[in-house]
């Protein structure tokens, strides 16, 4: 096991359930320094884990460990912090209960402070998922943010990304064998066409159209649908795809007590200085929506990426646009 986990106890939520010996799975890399001030928080995303962040740390990079101590806090349900998959009954597998972003951003603080006695932190960012959780710490807790850059998501998960989730867990849950959560093996047949109609949102009409999959070292568009896209989806657990999906969709850093549904409010109140880094083919985190957001933010500077990639322009596997993240990340840091 190449990660620790951070005992929470019971954890109530903002639905109501209160969540028992629940866990936070979490990795770190570098050095906290004396000062306890060069500390980078950078959350998951859906389905994805800590060792799925990795691409962005290295020595050389903004996310250099060498220089700075970095936080990956595995988000609720993943399968790593507690999750559908590992929690024992009465609330395991279809009856865990709704987790927020609210709440994931509520325990990963006490990781932060209560763990390593942390009361800043130089930057938070993170990828689509974790861009949502990114401006949650920043709203949440904007004494303690100095720096966000969210890539590829938005403070808020706007009607038509809702409408994009509710197709891809149809796709999941037609499958007989999904048999409401309480299946006995994974539905792979739901899990396949969940990862077949999530591919034709993930990435661009340019990236089709220019066969950018063929770089990737697929043979044809069937090879990378097969190949990325239902393997992809085809390793997770379904009640856990499911969960994540549920937090996503309720995505909202003001739906709390701190602003009671107050969107702009909680927009104006993040004080960190932000680079908010959209896709600009991104088709469910839109750059109209993100620079709607920017501007409601006093600190923040609209940088779309100019990409095919469309949403995955911030996962990692193109480079002009990992070294387009990378500097506005070294941007901000030196600043």
């Amino acid at each position: 096991m190449d990660y620790k986990l951070f005992e929470l106890g019971n954890v109530p939520l903002q639905c109501g359930i209160t969540l028992r010996n629940a866990f936070l799975a979490y990795k770190t890399y570098g050095t906290l320094n004396a000062e306890k001030s060069n500390v980078i928080v950078y959350p998951t995303w859906y389905s994805g884990q800590h060792y799925d962040n990795e691409w962005l740390i290295g020595e050389g990079m903004a996310l250099d460990p060498s220089k700075y101590f970095i936080i990956i806090p595995n988000m609720l349900c993943n399968g790593l912090s507690s999750s559908p998959s590992n929690t024992p009954p009465p609330f395991d597998k279809a009856r865990f209960p709704l987790v927020t972003l609210y709440d994931n951003i509520q325990v990963q603080h006490r990781l932060i402070t209560e763990q390593f006695g942390i009361q800043k932190i130089a930057l938070v960012t993170g990828w689509s998922m974790g861009a949502q959780q990114t401006f949650q710490w920043a709203a949440s807790f904007p004494d303690m943010v100095e720096r966000i850059v969210p890539f590829c998501g938005t403070a808020k998960t706007w009607p038509h990304n809702i409408v994009f989730l509710e197709g891809v867990k149809a796709a999941l849950c037609a499958d007989g064998a999904w048999n409401n959560g309480w299946y006995t093996e994974q539905p792979y047949t739901g899990l396949r066409a969940m990862g077949r109609v999530y591919a034709g949102w993930g990435l661009s009409q340019a990236f089709y159209r220019d066969a950018i999959y063929l770089k990737l070292g697929y043979s044809s568009l069937e090879d990378y649908l097969i190949g990325y896209w239902e393997n992809l989806f085809f390793r997770r657990d379904a009640n856990n795809l499911i969960a994540m999906a549920r937090t996503w969709q309720k995505g909202d850093i003001s739906a709390n007590p701190t602003y009671n549904g107050d969107f702009e409010k909680a927009l104006h109140s993040i004080k960190a200085r932000a680079i908010v880094m959209p896709g600009d083919k991104d088709l469910y985190f839109t750059p109209e929506d993100s620079e709607y957001e920017t501007k409601c933010m006093p600190n923040a500077i609209f940088r779309p990426f100019r990409s095919d990639w469309g949403h995955f322009a911030g996962g990692g596997a193109s480079p002009e646009d990992t070294k387009f993240l990378d500097d506005s990340l070294k941007e901000l840091l030196a600043s």
